[in-house]
């Protein structure tokens, strides 16, 4: 009894810390804006570029920076580079100076302490295709007095690290920064009075500690759409070490904003899981693949639907019936009500049935051969992801992308998230949920990288507006006769017949 009450304490405690810091944040020693003129402050900029064996691209970068009218000096600050990066930064006309020790942090800090202006933009060393007028979006706002920080938004979204612990621990220890879109990225912009107070981390975790050390200085944060953006890829063990940097620097902040509790890890592993049900993070598994094969999953790799067995497996399959045949609810309606059937069944139940679910002779040995021709192969469903995901490990498929089902301490709580991949961009109408928005996904050319070809297979009508938009699309055991009176869709008796038409 007396631990339940320390931890309640401690909950109620955490309680008050964050509603006074929503009401009482921390203030920013801001000048007097009454005495302010409306109109844009006059800017004298300094570009700080931090870098580290950058001679493929550092010149271009610098002469970027160069280009632009409000840029007055441009920094390189070298970590020791052994290739010819501060050779080639002097000949562009940057002024070079040496880091005092080896790490981005203290490249970043260096820069800072020798710059000119009260302007600072933060640029990449290896930064390619930059937008003409990302040093004046990224200035505007600071300029205008509408925001201390600027954080840089490029393309739909970021890399593994961000996407897989980045996002989710933001989400669960500073929701006030959910919506960061490159909480990571090193385009950043700020006065430098500011930055002179901020701490800069060493390593990896440099520009979320910063970030995070601005947003308790109560600045005001801004983030600004620079389009398209091509980095460097890491390798994959530095993916690893940066994943524990981000991560150490988010629980240092969170521990000092009294924000770290045992609870709050366990929902922070929950969001990692549900990021991977994204179309963000399988972009950044492409691995230079240009097509897509999209499998559904019920009805198409197993003849069972999902939910039905684990009704069956729970004892709820009369409670499912009775929704299933209401022809009332619309689709979305129905999802969050059925979802609520399953309140408070462990995870290892979903696994279990997920794991029981048979599957269609041939699917295993289609997948494999169309990645060995080149394609991404995923599974897109209207069911969970829990169940799609162990589905897309039983057929060695790339990627699953589903709806995603809330789980507390391994206990679901009957709450259904909607995957936003299957709704229109900028769309938060669940009614409008398709698999055809998944598909667009892939489709579009808009998408950094593209994909030349898409292939689909599914069996009933929720599949339907996926398969007319797909480059060829194919039905298996078609639960409606609509489905094989279309033009450009292919019914098969198998996968194995469908395997015998691949290229």
């Amino acid at each position: 009894m007396f631990i339940f009450l320390m931890r309640l304490w401690k909950r109620f405690k955490h309680y008050l810390r964050v509603q006074s810091e929503r009401l009482f944040p921390a203030k920013l020693i801001q000048p007097d804006r009454k005495k302010e003129s409306s109109k844009p402050q006059a800017i004298s900029l300094s570009v700080i570029i931090p870098a580290l064996n950058e001679e493929r691209q550092i010149s271009s970068v610098i002469a970027f920076a160069l280009k632009d009218k409000l840029t007055k000096e441009v920094i390189v600050v070298d970590d020791s580079s052994i290739d010819r990066t501060a050779e080639l930064a002097k000949q562009s006309g940057a002024r070079v100076i040496r880091s005092s020790m080896l790490g981005k942090g203290a490249s970043m800090h260096d820069g800072l302490m020798v710059a000119q202006h009260e302007y600072i933009l933060y640029l990449d060393g290896d930064l390619k295709d930059l937008n003409e007028n990302l040093v004046a979006a990224m200035l505007e706002p600071l300029q205008k007095d509408r925001a201390d920080f600027v954080k840089a938004k490029f393309g739909r979204g970021g890399g593994r690290v961000t996407e897989l612990t980045a996002k989710p621990m933001l989400k669960v220890f500073f929701p006030e920064l959910a919506h960061i879109n490159q909480p990571l990225g090193g385009i950043i912009a700020a006065k430098a009075s500011l930055l002179k107070n901020l701490h800069f981390e060493n390593g990896y975790g440099v520009d979320i500690g910063l970030l995070l050390g601005a947003f308790q200085k109560g600045a005001r944060i801004a983030e600004v759409d620079i389009g398209s953006l091509e980095h460097e890829s890491q390798p994959l063990h530095d993916l690893t070490y940066m994943a524990n940097e981000v991560a150490r620097v988010i629980h240092f902040y969170s521990k000092e904003a009294g924000r770290l509790h045992v609870e709050q890890i366990s929902e922070m592993y929950e969001m990692q899981r549900q990021a991977s049900a994204s179309f963000d993070f399988i972009i950044s598994r492409q691995k230079n693949r240009d097509k897509v094969l999209l499998l559904d999953m019920d009805g198409t790799i197993t003849p069972n639907r999902f939910v039905v067995d684990l009704a069956k497996f729970t004892n709820t399959h009369e409670t499912l019936n009775a929704l299933l045949d209401n022809p009332q609810d619309d689709s979305g309606t129905r999802s969050q009500k059925i979802a609520e059937i399953f309140k408070f069944t462990h995870r290892n139940q979903f696994e279990k049935v997920a794991m029981g679910l048979p599957i269609r002779p041939g699917v295993i040995e289609l997948v494999n051969e169309m990645k060995r021709q080149g394609f991404m192969v995923g599974i897109v469903s209207d069911s969970y992801f829990i169940a799609a995901e162990i589905m897309r490990r039983r057929i060695f498929a790339d990627f699953a992308i589903a709806h995603v089902l809330h789980f507390q301490n391994d206990i679901c709580t009957g709450q259904l998230r909607i995957n936003s991949d299957f709704l229109p961009d900028g769309s938060s109408d669940r009614l409008l949920a398709c698999k055809s928005h998944v598909a667009n996904r892939f489709l579009t050319k808009k998408s950094k990288p593209s994909f030349k070809e898409v292939w689909a297979i599914g069996d009933n009508l929720n599949d339907l507006h996926m398969l007319k938009l797909v480059d060829k699309a194919f039905v298996i055991d078609p639960k409606s006769p609509q489905l094989t009176q279309i033009k450009g869709i292919t019914s098969i008796d198998s996968f194995q017949e469908l395997l015998a038409i691949t290229p």
